[in-house]
């Protein structure tokens, strides 16, 4: 079992195996403009998809060297072209100080109070990335809720 503070508790069971894409991974792949697949995700080694997990991330050096990793490795082991993302939106999980839309409205739909203003503010980028993330999807939604919880917000 793959172990690391970096997946949260929400995803363990689906994640936490690297079998799914976890949302550290998803935050770099989006920064790099990158979308992967889970059939693409899926053709990876454990080892693979372990260093795009860990690996950083932050600097513009990083972020070229993770694309190209990234890259190489669709090509390598996939059978689908690589699928770029616009970068635009980053600035959502960014900014501390607007809760989106999408988070609020999610909230809603789930009939559970939103974070505050202080709250969402005090969560780590990688946090606000997944409740922006499970507020968005169309397939994942059920885990907004227990991310709040895990989050401290509910």
């Amino acid at each position: 079992m793959f172990e690391n503070a970096t997946i949260f508790e929400f995803e363990r069971d689906f994640a936490g195996s690297l079998r799914c894409i976890p949302m550290i991974a998803r935050q770099k792949l989006d920064i790099v403009g990158i979308k992967m697949t889970l059939r693409q995700w899926s053709r990876l080694t454990h080892q693979e998809r372990s260093r795009l997990v860990h690996m950083p991330c932050d600097t513009n050096a990083e972020q070229d060297t993770y694309r190209l990793l990234v890259q190489d490795l669709i090509a390598a082991r996939a059978d689908e072209p690589i699928r770029f993302l616009s970068t635009q939106g980053l600035e959502d999980w960014q900014q501390a100080g607007c809760i989106p839309a999408a988070v609020l409205s999610q909230a809603q739909t789930d009939g559970v109070l939103p974070p505050t203003l202080h709250q969402w503010a005090a969560l780590a980028p990688l946090q606000r990335f997944a409740l922006i993330k499970l507020a968005r999807s169309r397939h994942e939604n059920e885990n907004f809720v227990p991310a709040l919880k895990e989050f401290g917000v509910l």
